[in-house]
């Protein structure tokens, strides 16, 4: 999973690693990662938990052209699931742009995520059922893409821009499902939202989270309405595990979409818009050089005996301006020893 050093991420691999799961957290800082890493460790030592095991890799989703050696340094044969959740907020301008020149909150939350895909669905294809899990945020509820000012160049607001990132990447993990089920493939892609997150309402987990007595008490009205991050976790975790959950659907918290446990609710009105979805996924082509390999796989004659063919290399396309990987190099980035992962 991306974005696991903190917050609601931490709880997401914490509560993975729970189950017996092996969880990855890709990040780009790797003190914070081992931070992370350490705190669930000892928790689930504690707990006793069979064959958990947390460990972190470097994953920057601001520099594109570092997505292949992260995912090589997974040293995976297959992904289970990858849980999209890494995410970069801005609170004011001037507005900052990623390695690529690409608007930092719509480069890193959407396009990071987009191209990173690319290069694990060999990983998630040679899973027998492997789920993208995609975390929006409920604030994009309120937001509608610009198709003329994707990355918010021509009137940024920083608030406002997070929320079109979050909302591209909602737009993404439904359009993936699309499809992934038009290709017949086994992968699918499911998005959620966390709800209304509040830190004074969150277990501490120190050194990564610390709750004083007076913080939590003080926070105990707005419990009515929010709650805290190991709940928020909750959708994600549901959606990487719960056998019910299907692709293409939204989950989120039951009350109000903002608190509660985990339920599936109606995709957005405006999300399930598939002409939107397609007008991004081939600009978010353009911008990343990313060609997701989500074509039908290859089948011999039936009088033969049907069989699938191996999973596609991913196919890089050059960004403007920019060469892309050869042939060869992508093709590296799946020969992988034999294990399983969460």
């Amino acid at each position: 999973m991306t974005g696991g050093n903190a917050g609601i991420g931490y709880f997401v691999a914490e509560q993975l690693s729970g189950t017996g799961a092996p969880v990855v957290l890709g990040s780009r800082n790797p003190a914070k990662a081992e931070v992370a890493t350490a705190s669930t460790r000892a928790r689930v030592a504690r707990a006793r938990v069979a064959g958990a095991r947390v460990r972190a890799v470097r994953l920057d989703l601001a520099d594109l052209s570092s997505l292949e050696t992260a995912v090589g340094s997974l040293e995976v044969e297959r992904l289970d699931a990858v849980v999209h959740h890494a995410g970069v907020a801005l609170d004011a301008p001037p507005g900052r742009e990623t390695e690529d020149g690409h608007e930092l909150m719509f480069g890193t939350n959407h396009l990071g995520h987009f191209a990173l895909t690319q290069w694990l669905m060999p990983l998630l294809s040679a899973a027998p059922a492997a789920r993208v899990v995609t975390m929006g945020t409920f604030a994009a509820k309120s937001e509608r893409l610009e198709p003329n000012d994707l990355q918010s160049r021509k009137d940024y607001r920083p608030k406002r821009a997070y929320g079109r990132s979050k909302l591209a990447q909602m737009y993404f993990g439904i359009e993936l499902d699309r499809r992934l089920r038009a290709a017949g493939r086994t992968v699918t892609s499911v998005v959620v939202h966390p709800g209304g997150a509040l830190g004074s309402l969150t277990p501490s987990r120190p050194p990564v989270h610390m709750r004083t007595t007076g913080a939590r008490l003080s926070a105990a009205p707005a419990a009515l309405l929010l709650q805290g991050k190991h709940a928020d976790a909750r959708p994600a975790v549901r959606a990487v595990l719960d056998p019910a959950v299907r692709g293409g659907q939204l989950w989120g918290p039951r009350v109000f979409g903002l608190r509660g446990e985990p339920r599936q609710e109606p995709v957005w009105n405006h999300l399930a818009d598939a002409s939107v979805a397609a007008s991004l996924w081939e600009a978010s082509c353009d911008l990343t050089g990313a060609d997701l390999p989500v074509q039908p796989l290859a089948r011999a004659p039936a009088d033969k005996g049907a069989q699938v063919g191996p999973t596609p290399a991913p196919r890089v396309r050059p960004p403007s301006g920019r060469p892309g990987p050869s042939s060869s190099a992508a093709s590296s980035a799946v020969t992988l020893p034999r294990r399983r992962t969460w």
